[in-house]
């Protein structure tokens, strides 16, 4: 009874292909992590730049006075905000009341870029002039 011995084991056109589809597999990962990561940055910057319009448009005729005109400045070196303040053309008003309606838009920018921005339009009620 002969019998035959056979090495067992893996070849070395096994092992390269295992290794070939183990680098695809960690390079399609790798990549699915850093969108991940960079669409996370985004909206981290999205939701700060909410907040700095939503702050501004708050402070717009109680800390702020509510007049005609605009201002601008910045936050964290990052973030220009505009607030622009106008009164609504075409609507009448009776000639006793002292009160007028104003148009408060705010817009704040980042990432020179892409041009990134959030615009927040409100109305609110200011004397006239």
């Amino acid at each position: 009874m002969t019998t035959i011995a056979r090495n067992k084991g893996f070849s070395l056109l096994e092992i390269l292909v295992a290794f070939s589809v183990m680098a695809i597999s960690l390079g399609i990962l790798l990549n699915i992590f850093s969108t991940g990561v960079h669409t996370a940055v985004i909206a981290e910057e999205y939701t700060v730049a909410t907040q700095i319009a939503e702050s501004l448009m708050a402070r717009t005729g109680v800390e702020t006075p509510l007049v005609v005109g605009e201002t601008s400045g910045s936050e964290a070196e990052k973030y220009h905000w505009r607030v622009s303040i106008a009164e609504i053309p075409g609507l009448q008003q009776a000639e006793s009341s002292a009160a007028a309606l104003m148009e408060v838009n705010v817009i704040v920018q980042w990432d020179d870029q892409a041009a990134r921005r959030v615009e927040l339009h409100s109305v609110k009620t200011g004397t006239a002039l």
